[in-house]
């Protein structure tokens, strides 16, 4: 059984955060790349492929929580497995 066939399709909004209602656990049992306008990112928390956005942290800001201050990003978004 080859790695392509045993991954799940990756969804259309997925995000790292557990706490997240878009957190699938068997996909992250993979690596994942995210590619934003062409470029290869390693620091996207959360996406949207059909709206066309990326959360990432905003430099190390965190909120009252101790949780990464988040940015939402516009572009074209891709998602893959390495």
């Amino acid at each position: 059984m080859t790695e392509a066939t045993a991954a799940p399709a990756l969804p259309d909004h997925l995000s790292s955060d557990p706490r997240s209602p878009h957190h699938n656990a068997a996909v992250f049992e993979h690596d994942i790349g995210i590619r934003f306008n062409g470029k290869e990112r390693f620091d996207v928390q959360e996406y949207c492929i059909s709206e066309g956005w990326v959360k990432v942290p905003s430099g190390k800001t965190v909120d009252r929580k101790g949780q990464p201050v988040m940015i939402k990003l516009k572009g074209t978004v891709e998602a893959f497995y390495r």
